[in-house]
């Protein structure tokens, strides 16, 4: 059982990223103001002292707790590290201090920094009003938050409404800053989340004094990270039953791991065995590395519980310095070439995608800003394993292609699927062919090759179950010619109006089809033989040869009717194949 203490943005990334585990968990906040969608977490309201923390955690079982309350809620953090219950602090991201901005460790030193000021727009916080009363002789105005609480707070302050302001989501810093035309402002250091850099690049623009309160130091015992994805990774370490299925690494998640931990056995003399990974959504996770040599490094390849075919394959990088700052990458053994167009790369260049380059860059110009490496990514055993991917069909040829837009594979996940779909689609777009035929699988892909003989290979794109997401990746791209080949078990489903014909989600639906067969008027007989079939291909044996291709008809006409609004200004084909491979 987890509690999170949230009542923030990543209070809500939090509860949005647990949701996925489909398991029960608690989420806390102070008021009732912040309302989320909550399916497998229950809503818990009102401030908790350490007494009832601790009755709340031994009465439902608390094992772990993710504090992603405010940095500054300092009271809170420490009453929660007095639990004796492991702790992930899901932290904000911060950006490095600003020399132009007067640091004020607390909230005294502030007030002390900040006398003589005349005008000061504090956006502290409501409950910062008191803290600054010992600031005699300024007029301050206080940004709040725009709710029933906040307000009636300020009111018991005896702050007049005419020294209120408040903050609503998306507004220009400028336009407040200009209506109250401050000397100075204040600021809490709240991180990337809090709108801490906007402010503060807003009053330096104007030549406004900025000063910032450090935010407090967190406990010691707590587990720190800053992103759904290492919190995710974190969860799935110290409370493993929570997720059902576990998280792994992209293959450009290990090579940008890889060339970090090369690169710093290169410069820094040293052998790390881990090192922090920023992904691609500026977060940080920890990621193991082995060091071979100075200059040489990998990572062995975690897919979690995702049916990978490169899991536990090793990752290497080997970086070289050079004499410009410029980042080359190329990949060596193991890595595919790619053949075709289509890709991030033309044709010739290494299988490496565009997101996982740019985390190779990202992570080398983080460490070391100034300098310049050439970065080869090797995978052995890269060439084998590649006949059991996609890349045969995809013209890349020698390997395996380095991939990932995230950077964390989940598992079974549906997005790396339909990126898949999609990267077939757009290699199939750059053959300069009009018609892409969309297809489930390897035996219906067989068929519809004779069917349409002088089409390429790579125009035919299976969709497995994502039939609607295929359609509109296809429309997207500009195909304007599209052809659907469908068995009649999938059919069914689409005609019933599903998408998505994963049995996950939709099973044989008995009553539609016998209503299919009523509306070909079947005798009752037969339609009532519906209710007794246990594979749809049945209906092939059962409907009366007379009426065959009325059934197919009726059957590709639902079809049509269900896809259609997905592709309004192409030709949609629908094409039943039954178990012979006969095209109807």
């Amino acid at each position: 059982m987890i509690l999170v203490f949230g009542g923030t943005t990543e209070g809500r990334m939090a509860a949005k990223e647990l949701e996925e585990a489909g398991s029960l968990f608690w989420y806390s906040t102070r008021g009732g103001e912040q309302q989320i969608p909550l399916h497998h977490g229950k809503p818990v309201s009102g401030a908790m002292d350490k007494n009832r923390m601790d009755e709340f955690c031994k009465e439902h079982q608390i094992r772990l707790i993710v504090d992603a309350a405010h940095p500054f809620a300092s009271e809170l953090h420490s009453n929660i590290s007095k639990l004796g219950i492991p702790v992930i602090r899901f932290e904000r991201i911060y950006p490095e201090r600003d020399s132009r901005i007067i640091w004020c460790k607390d909230f005294p030193d502030a007030v002390e920094k900040m006398i003589g000021t005349k005008r000061l727009l504090s956006t502290a916080g409501v409950q910062s009003i008191p803290k600054l009363k010992a600031l005699t002789g300024t007029e301050i105005f206080h940004r709040i938050l725009d709710r029933e609480s906040s307000i009636s707070l300020a009111k018991k302050y005896s702050i007049d409404q005419s020294h209120l302001c408040f903050y609503h989501q998306g507004e220009d810093e400028d336009i407040e800053i200009d209506k109250i035309n401050p000397d100075a402002i204040l600021l809490k250091e709240s991180g990337l989340s809090g709108g801490y850099k906007e402010k503060a690049d807003a009053a330096l623009s104007k030549g406004i004094k900025v000063f910032a309160i450090m935010r407090p130091p967190m406990p010691e015992s707590f587990i720190t990270v800053n992103g759904p994805y290492g919190m995710r990774r974190m969860v799935e370490k110290l409370l493993p039953e929570f997720y059902l299925l576990h998280s792994g690494l992209t293959t450009g998640s290990c090579s940008a791991a890889a060339a970090l931990a090369a690169a710093e056995s290169l410069l820094d003399g040293t052998n790390p065995d881990r090192i922090n990974l920023l992904l691609p959504d500026g977060e940080s996770i920890p990621v193991d590395t082995v060091c071979t040599e100075k200059g040489h490094a990998y990572v062995i390849k975690d897919s979690g519980d995702d049916p990978d075919v490169t899991d536990k394959m090793e990752i290497h990088a080997r970086v070289e310095l050079l004499d410009i700052p410029d980042i080359v990458i190329d990949g060596g053994d193991g890595v595919g070439r790619i053949t075709l167009p289509g890709f991030d790369c033309p044709p010739g260049e290494a299988a490496i995608n565009k997101a996982p380059r740019k985390m190779i860059e990202d992570n080398l110009r983080r460490r070391f800003p100034n300098k310049g490496f050439k970065v080869i990514i090797s995978v052995p055993g890269g060439e084998e394993i590649a006949h059991r991917t996609f890349n045969p069909r995809l013209g890349i040829e020698g390997g395996i292609s380095i991939i990932g837009v995230s950077g964390i594979i989940k598992p079974f996940s549906e997005e790396g699927f339909i990126n898949s779909i999609r990267k077939c689609m757009e290699v199939a777009k750059a053959s300069g062919e009009d018609r892409v035929v969309i297809n489930s699988g390897a035996k219906s892909e067989k068929y519809l090759k004779d069917y349409y003989p002088t089409l390429p290979s790579r125009c035919f794109v299976q969709y497995g179950n994502k039939i609607g997401d295929t359609i509109s990746i296809a429309y997207e791209l500009g195909f304007r010619k599209i052809t659907l080949g469908i068995m009649l078990g999938k059919a069914v489903k689409l005609a019933a109006g599903n998408l998505d014909t994963h049995s996950s989600n939709v099973t044989m639906d008995r009553d539609f089809i016998a209503e299919l067969l009523q509306s070909i008027n079947c005798p009752k007989e037969i339609s009532d033989m519906a209710y007794s079939i246990t594979l749809a291909r049945e209906l092939w044996e059962i409907i009366p040869g007379n009426l065959l291709q009325s059934f197919v008809n009726e059957v590709k006409s639902r079809c049509k009717k269900t896809c259609e609004h997905l592709c309004v200004e192409a030709s949609l084909t629908i094409l039943l194949i039954d178990d012979a491979g006969n095209i109807n």
